[in-house]
Order: structure tokens, then sequence, then C-alpha cells
């Protein structure tokens, strides 16, 4: 059992400016996706040039921050939301949803393919062989400010962690599991998966893989304490991967017969 660490969030200011880890978590997914996604690009030799790169980040930064905001806000604070809509751009205090910036980046992404005339799979394909980089990160930056914990548990498991700030109790770091699972072993999955070459292939085992390790860790993740656990002590998380799946295999199956033909 470990004590969780005072982590200061801010890594260091500048002036009245405050840098935090984990907008520096975000930079630097940023920064690894722009890199690997060139790099990608000049070895496949596909119609998507280096610079169309650049673009598809703009594209998806602008889709994660929208679609995460009103995720949050319609998901999780549905009846704030409307009794007070301008708790939408209360950002300040916090409030994003992986689910609805996921929503945010397809669409985005739908609309920059249509703009330039690109196939969708083939920028989505891009986008989310390189997202669990961003994920991890993400997820380490969420146990850098002693968010996001995980369920009580017996002191017995090794890897516990107490959370002063929280109580007492031994916890799972269900934070460093999402960066394990939805960082390292996905962007392996995926990295696997790049070696067939259906156009498509890597968006929707995305879909697949993500949605099965979320709605795993979720049963030793903290839920929200407004939402609680519902029908069959599942939680909202829990309850999105499992619509996330149900497309992510419908897409498969149409894909699989209709396109790749080999149903």
């Amino acid at each position: 059992m470990f004590l969780y660490p005072a982590i200061n969030p801010i890594a260091f200011s500048i002036g009245k400016i405050s840098i935090h880890w984990y907008g520096i978590m975000y930079v630097l997914g940023f920064v690894a996706f722009l890199y690997l996604a060139k790099k990608q690009v000049k070895n496949d030799k596909t119609e998507l040039k280096t610079e169309d790169i650049d673009f598809i980040l703009q594209y998806s930064i602008v889709g994660v921050i929208l679609g995460g905001r009103l995720g949050y806000c319609i998901f999780y604070q549905f009846a704030e939301t409307i009794s007070n809509p301008l708790f939408v751009f209360k950002i300040h205090e916090g409030g994003m949803s992986f689910h609805g910036g996921l929503l945010g980046v397809i669409l985005s992404l739908f609309i920059f393919s249509r703009l330039r005339n690109f196939p969708f799979y083939l920028i989505t394909d891009l986008v989310a062989r390189y997202t669990p980089i961003g994920l991890g990160l993400g997820r380490v930056g969420n146990f850098i400010n002693g968010e996001l914990y995980g369920r009580p548990t017996s002191s017995d498991v090794p890897w516990s962690f107490v959370f002063p700030h929280v109580d007492l109790l031994p916890r799972h770091p269900s934070m460093l599991y999402e960066a394990i699972l939805e960082g390292a072993v996905l962007y392996a999955l995926l990295y696997l998966s790049n070696t067939r070459k259906y156009l498509g292939r890597v968006s929707i085992l995305f879909l697949l893989y993500y949605s099965s390790m979320r709605f795993v860790i979720e049963f030793y993740r903290e839920p929200d304490a407004h939402l609680g656990l519902f029908y069959f002590n599942v939680t909202l998380g829990q309850i999105l991967c499992i619509g996330m799946f149900i497309a992510g295999l419908s897409l498969y199956w149409y894909q699989a017969k209709r396109v790749w033909k080999i149903i």
C-alpha cells in the first residue's frame, strides 16, 4: 500500500501564469501525434501530406474541447445545464467528457474530410492509432492532480493508494489502470492491427478495444458522487461504453461484409 504523494499540480509559473502538469501532458500528446503521424504519412505515401496533419490536429483539438465540454454538460450535468444554460461556459470549474470529446472529434474530422475530399476512414485511422498516447499521458495528469481515484479496496492489495485529500481508505489507483490499458496496451493493439490495411479497421477497433477496457476499469473507479450507480450497479461511463461498443460492432460488421468482403 502506498501513500499518495502530495504532488503540486503546477509544474512552474511564469509571472502570474501557472503551467499545470495536466496541460503539459496534453501538449506532449499533441506533439507526439504531430511527429508520428507525419512520419507515417511519409512512409505510407497516401494522398495525405505532412502539412495536412497540422490541420487534422487543429480540427481534433476543436472537436475535443467543444465535444468534451458539451458531452460533460449533457451526460453528467444535464439538470444543471437545463436550469442554467450558461453553465456550459463555466470551463474554469472543470468538467470534460471523453465520450463527448470523441463525438466532437468524429464530427470535426468528418467535416475536414468533406472539405478536403479525403476518405473519412483514412483520417480517423491515422488519428485513432496515436490517440492512446494522449489518453495515457492524460491519465498520468489525472494522477498528478489526485483526481478520478478508484474505489476502496483491501489494504492487502500491494499497489493500493491512500489519497489523504479524499479519506484514509486504501483505494485502487484507477487513473494508473487507465494510463496502462487505455494508453500503452491500446497503443500496442492498434499498432499491431495497422498491419492489415483495411480502411477503417484501426478506427473501429479503437471503439471496440477502448470501450471494453474502460467498461472493466469503471468497476474499480469511484463513481461520480452526484450520479452514483445506475441499474445493475453500472456507472454512467459504463453505459456510454456499451453504446460505444455497439456502435463499433455495427461498423465492424458493415465494413467486414460490405467493404472488406471478409464475411
